[in-house]
């Protein structure tokens, strides 16, 4: 019987002493729950943005994020010796600094330090529960026996602001058993239990001033902090034997630390088992990245229900997002059950035909503000029915929908969303931004694309082929009505969005005038399962992507040699969204692009050695900023800096999802 150990990939571990600590304070960790809770830091242990904290609670699973504890300062105590464990960031001054302490840090189903203490080992280790709003931090020290001292710093604050000792509020606490309960009295937020089960607690509550975090400040945003102490934890620490110190939020719970690990280590070797044999390091690492993303959404006066995260930290469910990261997440990984799961999720909530765009951050409510979310939710349909064969989840369940989107979309739905008479799909306004190039500023569109879109249309052509392939012998009539519709498309897309003089597509075409930005929507033109292309085109398009945006990091944005060209992604919130679709390269586009890239060259083994090495050369990021996952964007020029958040679904999943292609792929393809 192969154990879970044999299955997993090896923890990625940084060398303490042995990394600068500018580097160490650049390599982000993430630990994870099911109800969207999170804990996460630096290798150095040392918050260097808001949405660091060792319990991000989820007060609104898996959303209304809360920082409930941002941070723990430890001294270890041998003798008359005291040795810190933290690293704090405060103005002009890094104080305690312990990596030059730390030995290792190993980004492991516990986030895991190790540190060397006057020649001592010490282990910290940070777990959460499974479905709770608690952490549990174990310390083990080896060698000789010593105590601990604990400084909790509480936050209690919304995840996207920051708390300062002069706002008007009320924190107090309150000694509970061993421990404390900390509680703002000005606001709504559950109260925070802090206690260690073999420790004792002595109060002298402190404010700490000024926590400096450099990632905020190089966003162009306010990052300094001041935090709320209750007191300090004394802790005897036998050698050989871990003693916990656990945080809980809104009650006080305990967990089984080693119960815990073996939990989320079963299930992590489950879903690496379900890529099946051919499984390379690659694919088990981002197989391992994808169980972050997959939650459950807690909607009033209902059970739970599953859903799709976009990205850590700031994002919540968004439906364009959940419906190209699946394919990948969930399919190419056997989760199959979990992803009829979050198909339920979404098409309870279709409305007037449209797939919400997001769920909210604070409420369950849905927004419905995209032209695209519906029809990618019937693509990952296409791709769900491909690999399992399940027609009865087909017919009963995903088809209705399908039916409900498609006549919408044809009648007319919100934002002026509908078929035009050549028989392409249109919407939106100056005003609105309804495709995945979203960004708006006071109301000014940065990628002004309403109109008929390239990539929406090459959607809608191919949710038609889909339809009409999987009614025929169920609803003749409705298969007979996707094929003629699907034909007129066809024939309207070659008309409307060929660019001859460019020998690509146009990326927008709007009251009759092409824009010819030179952008990578137009790669899903080839890449979804049905292209409106005919062959010459589709290689004429991949070529032109590959020249001008293909990086080794993904697909460029816009055209380097476009003078709106961003080349770099930073500095202050307007100029960050001023290039986030003008240049900035994406992750998630390599999938397409290589699915496209492999289709165009009939999958010869030159195009499957070269997508191999595509892929391959993502491998060194894994351990470049999210430790174990794929950031959301990089710069546009060399060297591709990561940026935005450190660990996207649509990015993980994609590359997952391109792997999988490659494997498959019979050893004789294109011969």
């Amino acid at each position: 019987m192969m154990l879970d150990d044999d299955v997993l990939p090896e923890p990625l571990t940084v060398p303490g002493r042995k990394t600068p600590r500018k580097d160490l304070l650049a390599l982000e960790w993430l630990t994870h729950n099911r109800i969207g809770a999170y804990a996460s830091s630096t290798a150095a242990g040392c918050n260097t943005r808001r949405y660091h904290g060792l319990l991000v609670a989820a007060t609104q699973p898996p959303m209304g994020r809360i920082v409930a504890l941002a941070q723990v300062a430890e001294q270890v105590l041998v003798g008359t010796e005291r040795h810190d464990l933290a690293t704090i960031e405060f103005p002009d001054t890094v104080r305690p600094d312990s990596t030059t302490r730390l030995v290792e840090f190993r980004n492991d189903v516990a986030a895991t330090f190790v540190f060397d203490v006057g020649g001592l080992e010490v282990t910290k280790e940070i777990v959460l529960a499974e479905s709770a709003n608690t952490v549990s931090i174990r310390y083990t020290v080896r060698g000789a026996d010593a105590a601990l001292r604990l400084t909790p710093f509480v936050a209690l604050r919304d995840f996207h602001h920051l708390r300062t000792f002069r706002h008007d509020h009320q924190m107090v606490f309150h000694t509970h058993g061993a421990g404390a309960v900390v509680q703002d009295r000005s606001g709504p937020l559950p109260p925070l239990y802090l206690f260690a089960p073999a420790g004792r607690f002595e109060n002298n509550p402190q404010w700490w001033y000024r926590f400096h975090y450099r990632a905020d400040l190089a966003r162009g945003q306010e990052g300094f902090e001041d935090l709320y102490a209750p007191g300090e934890f004394l802790l005897d620490l036998p050698d050989g034997q871990g003693c916990q110190f656990v945080a809980s939020l809104g009650e006080p719970r305990t967990l089984g630390f080693d119960e815990t690990v073996s939990h989320r280590r079963r299930r992590l070797a489950g879903i690496v088992r379900g890529l099946g044999p051919e499984r390379d390091d690659l694919s088990r690492r981002l197989a391992v990245a994808s169980d972050a993303f997959v939650v459950q959404r807690h909607f009033p006066g209902a059970s739970a229900a599953w859903t799709i995260l976009a990205g850590y930290p700031w994002f919540a469910d968004w439906g364009r997002d959940t419906f190209i990261a699946l394919p990948g997440l969930l399919l190419s990984t056997g989760q199959f059950d979990r992803a009829r799961d979050v198909f339920r999720t979404f098409a309870a909530h279709v409305s007037e035909g449209m797939v919400p765009n997001r769920f909210d951050d604070y409420s369950a409510a849905a927004h419905y503000n995209s032209i695209d979310a519906s029809l990618w939710f019937i693509v990952a349909a296409e791709r769900y029915l491909q690999a399992t064969g399940d027609t009865h989840f087909w017919l009963a369940e995903l088809l209705p929908a399908a039916r409900a989107i498609l006549r919408a979309y044809q009648n007319g739905t919100r934002f002026d969303i509908h078929a035009d008479a050549d028989g392409l799909l249109l919407g939106g306004s100056a005003r609105t931004q309804l495709t995945w190039m979203d960004v708006s500023l006071a109301d000014e569109p940065i990628t002004p694309r309403h109109g008929k879109c390239v990539e929406v249309n090459a959607l809608w052509h191919c949710v038609h082929r889909i339809v009409a392939e999987r009614t025929a012998g169920t609803d003749d009539a409705l298969a007979e009505h996707c094929r003629v519709q699907a034909a007129l498309i066809a024939s309207a897309f070659n008309r409307v969005f060929w660019n001859d003089s460019a020998g690509c597509l146009y990326d927008c075409v709007t009251d009759g005038t092409g824009d010819a930005s030179l952008r990578p929507n137009q790669i899903f033109a080839v890449s979804l399962p049905h292209s409106p292309l005919p062959p010459p085109q589709q290689a004429a398009v991949v070529q032109v992507v590959q020249d001008h945006l293909l990086t080794p990091r993904g697909l460029r944005t816009l055209s380097p040699d476009d003078p709106r060209y961003r080349r770099r992604y930073g500095g202050s919130w307007e100029s960050r969204d001023r290039a986030y679709h003008q240049g900035t390269v994406w992750a998630w586009l390599m999938g397409p692009f290589i699915e496209a890239y492999l289709r165009v060259h009939r999958a010869r083994p030159f195009a499957l050695a070269q997508a191999s090495e595509w892929l391959s050369a993502f491998e060194p990021h894994l351990a470049e900023a999210g430790l174990g996952t794929v950031s959301e964007i990089f710069d546009g020029d060399a060297p591709h800096t990561p940026r935005g958040c450190v660990a996207q679904a649509w990015s993980v999943g994609e590359l997952l999802r391109a792997k999988r292609l490659l494997d498959a792929a019979p050893a004789d393809a294109g011969t």
